[in-house]
């Protein structure tokens, strides 16, 4: 699964820069697939559309900082736990629980976003 931001953020910016995928963004800041990531050229989402990794996308949250699901991997593959949640003085990095996945789907997309 992801992990999501809830409403309850403070916007104190402390999980942004431990995000080992820069999956992480300010309130109305927009996002791009290479943010952090080697990804390059044309991607393949988890939902399956291709976009332009460097092409801007439109934020999640315009008020608090937010996760982009299809570039959090919960730290599977850096970390021993989310550094998010970790690192996050109101506990409001949750698990998200409308984006489950296993261990090995976080693993391939950690794989997918930082080819070697």
């Amino acid at each position: 699964m992801a992990i999501k931001i809830t409403e309850e953020c403070i916007n104190c910016g402390a999980c942004e820069p431990e995000c080992p995928n820069n999956a992480i963004y300010e309130g109305g800041a927009e996002w791009r697939f290479s943010d952090g990531t080697s990804v390059k050229g044309m991607f393949k989402t988890l939902s399956g559309n291709e976009v332009d990794a460097d092409a801007a996308q439109t934020p999640v949250s315009m008020d608090i900082y937010y996760i982009v699901t299809d570039k959090c991997t919960e730290c599977v593959g850096f970390h021993d736990e989310p550094q998010c949640a970790s690192v996050c003085p109101v506990d409001c990095c949750v698990d998200d629980p409308d984006y489950r996945e296993s261990k090995e789907d976080l693993l391939s997309k950690k794989d997918r976003l930082h080819v070697a």
